[in-house]
């Protein structure tokens, strides 16, 4: 009786989860240190959603367009691989079977089965095979700059309407303390999905993504209170 693959794996997920977290991560960051540290330089409630809101939209546009460039180009080196890489396999296709052979052979093959795998492997795709095994480049991990630019800027507009929503029901004369402790609370459990869902130590994630969150907003607080002036 055939049994199905019930292994689950993560690295599916790497391209939309590593832009998804990055981009909710500087949403809270970045849009909670900005109006922290406009409170602290004793602005008001208007002023500050007024930064805040700024804040949302240039980031999110920031984060799309670092993302679209950065995933672009990376798609762009991998498609100008995959082609040089069809050239060669049209110009000395024994050479790139034995190119595949000693791959398999590093990889713990022996030398007769390694060239009966790489026969039968080209012989099904060759460029696949050579994708994947020389250059490192699979569908799962292949780079996508839409997908890329949309998860990160949408993550981003989530997390920094969060810190705006905060502004609105909060005191003025608390707008600091609150803002700063939701912010630190909602990064923690951000870094807590972000590795349950990729697999990493939950605890580690947490620290890591609360300690970084907290130094940039007590830095911002730290600044507008030096300076005690609307930016």
């Amino acid at each position: 009786m055939t049994r199905s693959h019930g292994e689950q794996h993560r690295t599916d997920r790497i391209g939309w989860l590593r832009a998804a977290v990055l981009g909710a991560n500087d949403g809270i960051v970045s849009t909670a240190s900005l109006v922290i540290g406009v409170a602290a330089a004793h602005a008001a409630r208007g002023d500050v959603l007024i930064a805040g809101v700024a804040g949302l939209v240039a980031g999110a546009m920031s984060m799309a367009a670092g993302e679209y460039v950065s995933v672009s180009s990376q798609a762009d080196t991998e498609k100008a691989d995959i082609e040089r890489e069809r050239r060669e396999l049209d110009g000395d296709g024994e050479f790139e079977q034995e190119e595949l052979t000693s791959i398999y052979v590093q990889r713990g093959l022996d030398p007769a089965l390694a060239k009966q795998v790489a026969e039968q492997l080209m012989a099904h795709d060759a460029l696949g095979a050579h994708a994947r095994d020389e250059l490192g480049i699979s569908e799962n991990l292949a780079a996508r700059p839409v997908q890329a630019a949309l998860a990160s800027a949408g993550a981003f507009a989530v997390g920094a309407v969060i810190p705006l929503l905060i502004v609105v029901v909060t005191p003025e004369s608390s707008l600091v303390m609150v803002v700063s402790i939701v912010s630190l609370i909602l990064l923690a459990a951000l870094g807590v999905l972000a590795a349950q869902a990729g697999g990493a130590p939950v605890i580690k994630s947490a620290a890591r993504v609360a300690f970084w969150g907290a130094l940039a907003m007590g830095l911002t607080a730290a600044v507008g209170a030096l300076f005690g002036t609307v930016l």
